[in-house]
């Protein structure tokens, strides 16, 4: 199909819930994309992260290959080998608990919101605090915990049973706690809210409140997990452990994966028929992920995403002294924020232009989640057309 056939195609038959930019890609490599023409981009925004090892890493495609020959799907009211070891490998990596594998970040979170609604069921307790500029996804209940209205307009009545307070203010978490608080829900960083990570007295005080008033602390990790932050998981660098994790995007390799692991005295509340996933934990995603997993070990990828996400942060906060145009610089690891006084949109496009890949969240800021393996050239190869693009304003 030619661009414009593909274009039209998409106009004609495909919902709009995307704000598409009008690029086809058609082969992607490392932190390389080519478009149908030819062009080859540099990807500092690899799917809101889903690409952390780039695209098409070699052990995640060494499990795809060898397993889709073999058996694809199997129910899950069957086993199979690979969810076991997947299961096994991220209980060890992160907390004693149990995994619950869905297809998306969102479905994850379902999972969290619904195990904290049977967690309270026996003392009246239903309500989630979470946070204003959070985001923890697109479905209903998903949708009642994000804390920004104007993903929710136009789908009310939006579900009861949320509260969202200020982020990173201890005192209203704790005038918003009740005899109906049954957990609380956060993101760590937050990306869609504008890439604000949480303080760390903030998230010591958080688990101090959850154990006072026994209610779960519910770790969103969608965005922030699997290394994005120089950790394997973002809360190892706060002092804490969650009741409740949920994980997405990077997991899969480029697959759809979620899983939700709680630990071990919650993880059985949800029993057979309390909740399912047809496709969650397949055999082919299962590989997938534990070729991911594989990969971050053997090629000491927590390592490179630390010293290069120290490397583009110095060079970001370099540039604002000499760039009116930025407010702020911040981030944790490679997942970077750099907020304008301006819409972003155009520098966007800019970038797009000049052969760079990167996105604006929250209408002003910058957001740059490069793959965790990046080289420290092709980051500077990005930082120098961001650099153009601002200079040339």
């Amino acid at each position: 199909m030619k661009l414009e056939e593909i274009f039209q195609t998409y106009r004609e038959n495909i919902q709009p819930t995307y704000n598409k930019i009008p690029l086809v890609f058609v082969k992607g490599k490392g932190s390389k994309l080519w478009d149908l023409q030819g062009k080859v981009y540099l990807d500092f925004f690899p799917g809101w992260g889903v690409g952390s090892l780039g695209h098409c890493h070699p052990k995640v495609m060494q499990g795809v290959r060898d397993q889709i020959g073999k058996l694809i799907f199997v129910p899950n009211n069957y086993y199979h080998p690979f969810q076991a070891k997947l299961a096994k490998e991220l209980i060890y990596l992160s907390f004693p608990g149990k995994v619950f594998f869905a297809n998306s970040g969102a479905e994850a979170n379902e999972a969290a919101i619904k195990l904290a609604r049977k967690f309270g069921s026996a003392r009246g307790r239903y309500e989630i605090i979470t946070f204003e500029n959070a985001f923890h996804g697109r479905t209903l209940a998903a949708l009642a915990a994000t804390g920004q209205k104007k993903y929710q307009a136009g789908f009310e009545p939006i579900p009861e049973g949320f509260k969202q307070v200020k982020f990173n203010d201890l005192e209203a978490v704790k005038n918003a706690v009740g005899e109906k608080t049954a957990a609380i829900m956060l993101e760590l960083v937050q990306g869609e809210g504008g890439v604000n990570p949480a303080g760390k007295d903030f998230v010591l005080g958080l688990r101090k409140i959850c154990d006072e008033n026994k209610i779960l602390l519910i770790i969103d990790e969608v965005q922030t997990g699997i290394g994005r932050t120089g950790r394997m998981f973002c809360y190892q660098g706060y002092g804490i452990i969650p009741d409740v994790m949920t994980l997405a995007k990077a997991l899969g390799g480029g697959l759809p994966i979620g899983a939700m692991i709680a630990k071990k005295e919650f993880a059985d509340l949800l029993t057979p028929g309390t909740h399912a996933s047809t496709f969650g934990g397949g055999p082919v995603i299962c590989r997938a992920a534990l070729g991911v997993l594989k990969a971050m070990d053997k090629e000491k990828v927590l390592n490179n995403c630390r010293k290069t996400g120290d490397y583009l942060l110095e060079k970001l906060s370099g540039l604002k002294d000499k760039y009116p145009v930025i407010k702020e610089v911040r981030g944790i690891g490679l997942m970077l924020g750099v907020e304008l006084n301006i819409p972003g949109k155009q520098i966007v496009q800019d970038a797009m232009e000049r052969g760079l890949l990167i996105n604006c969240t929250h209408d002003n800021v910058l957001r740059l989640m490069p793959a965790l393996n990046i080289t420290l050239k092709e980051a500077g190869q990005g930082f120098n057309i961001l650099k153009a693009v601002l200079k040339n304003l």
